[in-house]
């Protein structure tokens, strides 16, 4: 059995929408509502945040809130770091999808000789870069500081000194650069996408196994598939955004919500096959924003749902 520590990281400065930094207050509320005793079991620690930039109006073009960023980034390596350190397994709790760059950091930094496996299930591909953000929002980037890229090959702008300096500490966090390869990254429902960030996916062979493609050849031969592909990885870190559910038949209780999205238990399907990886090592969900919940609170109620089953196939192992 896993032993688990759950790490809350309530961080909304990369996000365009406001509202992320109540997931984890919505997650709670419905656990309650399921009359599940989660959070008793798994004590959560909170990790400093700097929303308090929020106040201070960054328009910036390329990589708004950059400068606080940096220290979001910082705050999940050290948080990270300590929990496997520990000898725990870190279950995140985050409010926006940039933080998932310092989680990524922060395992690397842990397990600084082992080859790093990502899997991303999520509607979008974060993989922008300053040059190349339609929006400036960094929850948009985190996969691009863990590749050490800036895509200037398909760049739209050029960001001003000032960006440039801090997203070259950004990649470089923890001394370590890059800290996963192309190749050991699996996207999973990712549907919504720029051309920049397409190109970069046809440049490095990315691979996405689309919706469409999951349910036309079968969630377990296209799994089976990602597995053969994770053959060379020593640990693997996994990341869940609750956009990568259909939004039209769960809520649109996220910042980005795409429709066309996996089904809650296709979700679980994905997340319960690499729970039963001795190998998985780290676990993230993060944009559950109940401020857009059209439904009450019915995207914190799938996501929980969703995380109590993944906990329960972890700990069988």
């Amino acid at each position: 059995m896993k032993r688990i520590q759950c790490i809350v990281q309530e961080s909304e400065i990369g996000a365009g929408t406001r509202g992320s930094s109540l997931g984890f207050a919505a997650m709670k509320i419905a656990s309650l509502k399921a009359g599940s005793n989660f959070f008793a079991k798994y004590p959560q620690e909170f990790l400093p945040n700097r929303n308090d930039l929020l106040l201070k109006y960054d328009d910036s073009p390329s990589a708004k809130n950059i400068e606080g960023m940096k220290e979001v980034y910082q705050t999940m390596v050290d948080g990270v770091f300590s929990s496997i350190g520990a000898g725990n397994f870190p279950l995140l709790i985050s409010a926006d999808h940039c933080s998932a760059g310092g989680t990524i950091a922060g395992i690397k930094k842990a397990f600084p000789e082992k080859r790093l496996g990502v899997v991303w299930v999520d509607a979008h591909a974060d993989l922008h870069t300053p040059w190349t953000s339609p929006t400036g929002n960094m929850h948009g980037m985190p996969l691009a500081t863990a590749l050490c890229i800036n895509n200037e090959n398909h760049a739209r702008r050029t960001p001003e000194e000032a960006i440039r300096n801090s997203w070259d500490e950004l990649v470089n966090l923890a001394g370590l650069c890059p800290k996963v390869l192309p190749e050991d990254m699996l996207f999973f429902a990712v549907r919504d996408t720029e051309r920049q960030e397409d190109a970069l996916m046809t440049d490095m062979k990315m691979r996405n196994f689309r919706v469409e493609e999951l349910r036309e050849r079968g969630f377990q031969n296209c799994l089976e598939e990602a597995a053969v592909r994770f053959n060379d990885v020593d640990i693997i870190y996994l990341s869940f955004d609750v956009d990568s559910m259909d939004c039209d038949l769960v809520s649109h209780g996220t910042g980005t919500p795409v429709p066309n999205g996996l089904s809650p238990d296709e979700a679980s399907q994905i997340l319960n096959f690499f729970a039963r990886d001795e190998r998985l090592v780290c676990m993230e969900t993060v944009e559950i924003n109940p401020t857009l919940d059209e439904k009450k609170n019915l995207m914190a109620e799938t996501a929980f749902a969703v995380l109590e089953d993944f906990t329960t196939e972890l700990n069988k192992q």
